[in-house]
């Protein structure tokens, strides 16, 4: 905190990831495969986050898509990334506590899709989740207990693949809603004022889901939609009319990668691979299959 309530955390977050690279991927062998390369070596999180970046701010020469929200469900964790300012969008709203990170990750190790799959059910409940995926509720403690015996289990069967839907939407819907703000009314010597904790996103131009469980997932749009703005929590600040965009060929921790070396030729495969998720293309594939 160079001045009062500014942050400046970009010299933590080189050395956070240094002591990742020359610490924690020791037993991994992965130092001993940097010593091998004449480039940046870098971890996985940090490019997604790196490649968000780039996709919103753009490049010399290529704009960008501006303020976006990513969303990467993950077998261990579900991160949500956000480029955006995140100040108020409504005036007359008083921001409160230390201003967040323009670019921003948050990693919620309770909602990972194989190794916390119990832990997603039990966030929303048994019921909710058979509903979602219209499974006796027998069946998804059944399969639940399949998973957690096998953490690297894939779905195959038709009810493997109902039930994994609806955990990936529970945990797309529960991560983006602690990532984003949220406001609350809070009565003063001069009466009611709206504070603002956390950032605004409500007015970000585009979501982007990438990572496995959503690549693979039979019903993207539905995933993305998890990230909306929704009249039963008033209160959160998500996003409200954003584009959806799909990284189908999970090529964004590449060009994140690759942007440190050529940050134009990342930023056009990022944009011609980033496939465009709406209702209509939603039933469009849906008729198809």
């Amino acid at each position: 905190m160079p001045e009062f309530n500014v942050l400046d955390i970009e010299p933590a977050r080189t050395a956070i990831r240094r002591v990742f690279i020359e610490r924690i991927v020791h037993a991994k062998g992965i130092d001993r495969a940097q010593a091998e390369f004449d480039q940046v070596l870098m971890p996985t999180p940090a490019a997604v986050m790196e490649g968000a970046r780039l996709i919103a701010d753009g490049c010399e020469g290529i704009v960008g898509l501006g303020p976006l929200l990513v969303v990467d469900p993950g077998g261990a964790t579900t991160d949500v990334h956000s480029v955006a300012d995140g100040e108020a969008s409504v005036a007359g709203v008083i921001p409160q506590g230390l201003p967040e990170s323009r670019i921003k990750r948050t990693v919620e190790g309770d909602l990972g899709m194989r190794h916390n799959a119990a832990t997603i059910v039990e966030s929303i409940g048994l019921e909710s989740i058979a509903a979602n995926a219209r499974l006796a509720p027998t069946r998804v403690s059944k399969l639940l207990d399949e998973i957690t015996r096998d953490a690297e289990r894939l779905p195959q069967s038709a009810d493997e693949i109902a039930l994994d839907q609806a955990l990936v939407c529970a945990a797309v819907q529960q991560a983006v809603a602690r990532h984003c703000g949220t406001i609350a009314t809070v009565y003063t010597a001069t009466g009611p004022a709206t504070v603002q904790y956390g950032k605004d996103l409500s007015s970000v131009a585009a979501v982007v889901g990438t990572g496995g469980a959503l690549v693979h997932s039979r019903d993207p749009y539905a995933v993305l939609t998890m990230t909306l703005a929704s009249s039963a929590e008033p209160l959160s600040l998500r996003p409200r009319t954003p584009k959806f965009l799909l990284d189908r060929e999970y090529l964004l921790y590449a060009c994140g990668l690759l942007a440190s070396v050529e940050p134009q030729a990342a930023l056009e495969l990022a944009l011609a691979h980033l496939e465009p998720i709406n209702s209509e293309t939603h039933h469009e594939r849906t008729r198809s299959a």
